[in-house]
């Protein structure tokens, strides 16, 4: 029944929305239709994105150490592990996400307001490219990520510079200035079946910035990389 609904107006409407965001005509609209709605408006795992999202993550992942294989030759294990976690780290993903625009796409509960400021474009972008991927293969769909994701939206020589650990270099400067510092776990809420973790940056009793992820780790990181702007390290 939703499957026909795609042979009405609503076909050709969402066909050049996707074609606008996306730059490619869909086959299967039901996947990008699927892809495109969150848990907030589709309970079912049928119908909503988490699968495709899992899907979309490990599809990228592949893409992007396949860049980066051929990018650095030379380069070793660790180096090229470091700039993936750059290139695909959630508020990276998130950034991208919303300068596509991919947020107007993107079916939710628009009522909620953590939603509106949370991680879920970048999720999106994540089932989107498992939709690309069941649609349209997965040489097309390396294409179609290496064109439209990576080129226009990941500066790669930028990211080469950027200190990946920004925990311990924010650590380290606080040892050496002698200020009391402190990551803190200060909220921890589900997200379909995914726990979201906000982490504060603590430092000398005042919370200096904060940062949200899918693990400790990730949401420290965040952290840290504001509480660093911040302080103009």
């Amino acid at each position: 029944m939703i499957q026909h609904l795609f042979k009405s107006s609503k076909t050709s409407r969402l066909e050049k929305q996707l074609k606008n965001v996306l730059g490619i005509k869909p086959g299967n609209y039901f996947l990008y239709y699927t892809a495109l709605s969150h848990r907030s408006v589709k309970e079912n795992a049928d119908e909503n994105n988490e699968r495709l999202e899992f899907l979309g993550d490990a599809v990228l992942s592949a893409v992007v150490a396949d860049y980066l294989f051929k990018r650095y030759p030379y380069k070793g294990e660790g180096f090229l592990t470091e700039m993936r976690s750059k290139m695909v780290n959630r508020q990276q993903l998130n950034d991208i996400a919303l300068k596509m625009g991919i947020k107007k796409l993107t079916l939710y509960n628009k009522f909620d307001n953590f939603l509106k400021g949370s991680q879920i474009f970048g999720n999106t972008l994540e089932a989107l490219v498992g939709a690309v991927y069941l649609d349209k293969g997965y040489k097309k769909a390396q294409r179609w990520i290496i064109r439209q994701i990576i080129l226009p939206y990941v500066f790669v020589e930028d990211l080469e510079q950027i200190d990946i650990n920004l925990k311990n270099k924010l650590i380290g400067w606080a040892s050496k200035n002698g200020k009391k510092l402190e990551f803190e776990t200060v909220h921890e809420k589900l997200d379909g079946n995914r726990r979201v973790f906000t982490i504060a940056v603590v430092l000398d009793g005042n919370v200096l910035s904060q940062g949200k992820g899918y693990n400790k780790k990730d949401a420290s990181q965040l952290a840290a990389q504001s509480a660093i702007e911040k302080l103009g390290l």
